[in-house]
């Protein structure tokens, strides 16, 4: 699991972030994976109101209660909108130019930190990860580091709202069945890298994981999922809270 806080020389993202900020347009953010095409990350996309984001997103800012903390918060949209609604938010990313760009928003309370390595204290009732957050877990292999972290952040009744996809659709055949190597790595992870004009990140994990898999690890650690709501493409919005 490769969440260590980054610098300025390897944060494409956060540059890219600060570029719009400051100029109201931006570069390509290109994005690289050894299992897939070349993809791209639209920037404008990053500083999207509430009207704009995805329905599970708003039904997941809408559910959080109490002390929240905002994971991979990137420009700070989904920590405005809280703030907007009155609610109580702690932002963080381990980018720290996307970390300057949330405070000069307006985000109240904004830090670069790596959730993984954050004190080890019950503070929070909810916790969000959001666009396809269980990404920051990396590898399922990361599940019990992940619970254990929860345990520890989370208040007595706290809850995580978690987004992810599942993959399956892109080994569907053509009749309808699914053609993937149960013999392999599990399907849904993933290696990334950024590149924004000559900024060029290091590779990173991301896990993106059905809802059956989430379910079976999070009971193993302690945890119920439950399934708040789907999505129009395999994605989906859960709530992971601790027996």
């Amino acid at each position: 699991m490769d969440t260590a806080l980054l610098q300025e020389k390897n944060d494409p993202m956060g540059k890219a972030i600060a570029d719009y900020f400051a100029t109201g347009k931006a570069g390509k953010l290109r994005v690289f994976s050894s299992q897939f095409d070349e993809d791209e990350i639209p920037v404008k996309h990053l500083f999207r109101t509430f009207r704009d984001m995805a329905k599970l997103e708003q039904t997941a800012l809408k559910l959080a209660q109490g002390k929240i903390l905002d994971c991979g918060a990137g420009s700070g949209c989904h920590a405005l909108e809280l703030q907007q609604m009155g609610k109580e938010v702690d932002a963080i990313d381990i980018s720290p130019l996307s970390v300057e760009v949330m405070l000069k928003r307006g985000v109240v309370s904004a830090a670069q930190a790596d959730l993984f390595n954050m004190a080890a204290v019950q503070e929070y009732d909810t916790v969000l990860m959001l666009m396809n957050g269980s990404g920051i877990i990396g590898k399922l292999e990361n599940m019990e580091k992940f619970f254990m972290k929860m345990k520890q952040i989370l208040r007595p009744g706290g809850v995580v709202f978690m987004d992810s996809s599942d993959l399956k659709y892109l080994f569907e055949d053509e009749d309808g069945s699914y053609v993937i190597n149960l013999a392999g790595d599990y399907y849904g992870e993933v290696d990334f890298r950024m590149q924004y004009k000559q900024v060029k990140g290091n590779a990173f994990d991301w896990l993106y994981i059905d809802f059956q898999t989430l379910s079976l690890y999070a009971s193993k650690f302690g945890f119920k999922a439950e399934l708040i709501e789907e999505g129009k493409h395999y994605d989906y919005l859960a709530a992971l809270r601790m027996l």
